[in-house]
């Protein structure tokens, strides 16, 4: 399993002087980073290949209180997929200094094209990289159908 550890800063606090919502939530994002740096996915080939990771939804479930000078190790576990890599779903697991499981982030995104501006597939040796990673026990095949299943749909102003 793909961890990154933390140490719970001052800045990371909220007013009643336990981690942050926000801050689970750039642990989350940061430990995303990480795995695609590990896998061989830097910013400089994100740049180069012209794609980017974008973020549809996050959900933050908290089991335990994270207080200040503990510390923290945030997993990286792939929750599901679509047959050509377009979307994705990730799961990370907070776990405190004796391994308990603290908080969960589940998030769904997709990759886009930076020229394009729209929805792409992952190339074909990212997917398989992807697809040899940690797996949730619930991982599932993932279609565009997935990333719409809350049914939130944008709302305009009337004018």
């Amino acid at each position: 399993m793909f961890l990154k550890e933390f140490e719970i800063r001052w800045n990371d606090l909220d007013a009643n002087r336990h981690l942050a919502n926000i801050t689970y939530l750039s642990y989350a994002s940061e430990t995303r980073m990480a795995f695609l740096q590990h896998i061989g996915l830097s910013h400089k080939d994100l740049q180069h290949r012209a794609i980017g990771p974008i973020v549809f939804n996050e959900q933050l479930f908290y089991f335990k209180e994270v207080m200040p000078d503990d510390k923290i190790r945030v997993s990286f576990e792939l929750a599901g997929m679509s047959e050509e890599g377009t979307f994705f779903s990730f799961e990370h697991n907070f776990y405190n200094q004796e391994g308990e499981n603290v908080a969960r982030c589940e998030m769904m995104g997709a990759w886009m094209n930076l020229k394009t501006r729209k929805l792409t597939a992952l190339p074909q040796e990212l997917k398989t990289q992807f697809e040899a990673s940690n797996r949730t026990t619930s991982y599932k095949k993932l279609t565009a159908a997935d990333t719409r299943s809350h049914g939130k749909l944008p709302k305009n102003l009337k004018s």
